[in-house]
């Protein structure tokens, strides 16, 4: 849970405006947010119903929080390219098993830390259960899109 922050001083100078985002991040951030928009009309294609979006808290953010019958669904939605050198191996960078090998011990914890943030914050969605999905969507070499959805990637309690 987040604390309120301490309320500024009086006489502090206003913020300086941010400075604009440099193009590599918007363009990360334009994909994430197209990744998320295919993934919330995969899922609803297939039955689940698009609660929220991009729901943040201090320790971390859900991509889609969803419901599938009377089952709450976290869903982490990961986006990686991958080039023709990553596929033959050539490539400097490197191949961490792609976008669903990209969901670590560390992204779990803050899903969880999140999840737990809305469930106090919605006592209604607490009678559901729950299930961790991951949908993942990678670009190949070719540009075309492939989705695999992962249900109950990962448990709560491990």
């Amino acid at each position: 849970m987040s604390t309120a922050d301490p309320p500024a001083a009086v006489d502090a100078a206003p913020a300086a405006p941010a400075a604009p985002a440099a193009p590599a991040a918007l363009d990360r951030r334009r994909r994430g947010l197209a990744a998320e928009v295919l993934a919330a009309r995969h899922l609803r294609a297939q039955g689940l119903t698009v609660l929220a979006r991009n729901v943040r808290c201090r320790g971390g953010e859900i991509d889609l929080l969803c419901r599938e019958g009377e089952v709450l669904v976290v869903v982490e939605v990961r986006m990686r390219v991958r080039t023709a050198a990553d596929r033959a191996g050539g490539s400097r960078r490197r191949d961490f098993g792609g976008a669903l090998a990209s969901v670590s011990a560390r992204k779990r914890r803050a899903l969880l830390r999140v999840t737990r943030y809305v469930l106090l914050r919605s006592p209604a969605l607490r009678a559901h259960r729950l299930r961790f999905d991951v949908v993942a969507i990678e670009r190949g070499p070719d540009q075309r899109l492939s989705l695999s959805w992962i249900r109950d990637a990962f448990r709560a309690d491990g």
